[in-house]
């Protein structure tokens, strides 16, 4: 009797070693994802949505001077409707800046993504060799931050310090200045090119290792060569990877500014508005119109926003097309 009692004591509300009811355990298992994810949220919301919230209202806002705008309320923070966004989509400046980085990805984007799927198709061949090496050759660029290599093009650039401008020379060659007018424009795809086409590879080539070897051996059978298979198996499976660096090449490319900004200093063909960021940052911390600059700002991410957004409609689009086909 007495180890019967013992036994049912374990059982009783309060005993120590109760077990949930499953009331309690049910809800302690739909509230474990959003503990979870409680961590994210926060930092998405202090560090991405409150900036961005806060870029839109000051947006809305501008200056008022009073009198010569000296003393206390002299000048007062006051409702701007949409007058900051009038003057931003009729400013020169920011058209120009926008045309200049529209060809800029013309060069870019099609060079980076065409050298990215060569060198993943490369690396995908049977007779490739030393492809770890190879590899992380190849990505290594992308490790290096943005800034560091434009500084390193920059001074390759330089007629008085490049090395090459002294081959050039030396071989009785022509020596173009990539600083100036119309190679400008090659001399920044060139470090954008260089620093992106690693990374995109590795997401073309990571595609091309999660395709079953049965494809290929069947592709062999039937008599395949090596070119056929590439253009007819494995770019089109690898068509989503295609699709998702194209995105996020055309963010990038919309939103240059390291480059240009680096290599501000060593020419005088490139301004302070050369792109339409390089422009948001002159009037938000050297002219002090952070109002202007916030609007601006929002236009050009609406813009990134309906491009890329464009973009992928019709990527999926073109998909279900095939896939219906």
């Amino acid at each position: 009797m007495k180890s019967t009692a013992r036994r049912r004591s374990y059982g009783v509300k309060g005993a120590p070693y109760a077990h949930p009811s499953p009331t309690t355990t049910l809800k302690r298992a739909r509230s474990a994802p959003y503990l979870f994810l409680l961590p994210a949220t926060l930092l998405f919301a202090l560090f991405f949505a409150l900036p961005i919230g806060y870029a839109v209202w000051l947006s809305f806002r501008k200056v008022k001077v009073s009198g010569l705008g000296l003393g206390s309320g002299a000048r007062k923070e006051v409702w701007a409707g949409l007058e900051n966004y009038t003057d931003a989509l009729s400013d020169s400046e920011l058209l120009h800046g926008t045309l200049r980085v529209l060809g800029y990805g013309c060069i870019v984007v099609p060079v980076m993504l065409g050298l990215a799927l060569l060198f993943a198709l490369m690396l995908d061949s049977e007779k490739v060799r030393l492809a770890p090496v190879t590899r992380l050759a190849i990505f290594l660029p992308y490790a290096i931050p943005g800034v560091v290599a434009a500084l390193l093009w920059g001074f390759l650039y330089l007629p008085d310090v490049s090395p090459f401008y002294f081959v050039l020379d030396r071989l009785g060659m022509p020596q173009p200045d990539l600083l100036d007018g119309g190679p400008l424009f090659l001399a920044l795809s060139n470090i954008a090119v260089w620093g992106g086409t690693g990374f995109n590879m590795i997401v073309i080539y990571t595609s091309l290792q999660a395709i079953p070897a049965e494809v290929y051996e069947a592709a062999k059978l039937d008599g395949a060569t090596p070119l056929q298979i590439a253009l007819r198996i494995k770019i089109p499976m690898v068509s989503p990877s295609l699709v998702l660096t194209f995105f996020f090449s055309i963010i990038a490319t919309l939103q240059v500014f390291n480059e240009p900004t680096t290599l501000k200093p060593l020419t005088n063909s490139v301004s302070t508005t050369w792109s339409p960021l390089m422009k948001v940052h002159r009037d938000a911390f050297g002219e002090g119109d952070i109002y202007g600059a916030a609007a601006q700002a929002v236009i050009i991410a609406f813009a990134t926003l309906l491009l890329s957004f464009g973009f992928l409609r019709a990527a999926n689009r073109r998909q279900k097309q095939e896939a219906a086909r």
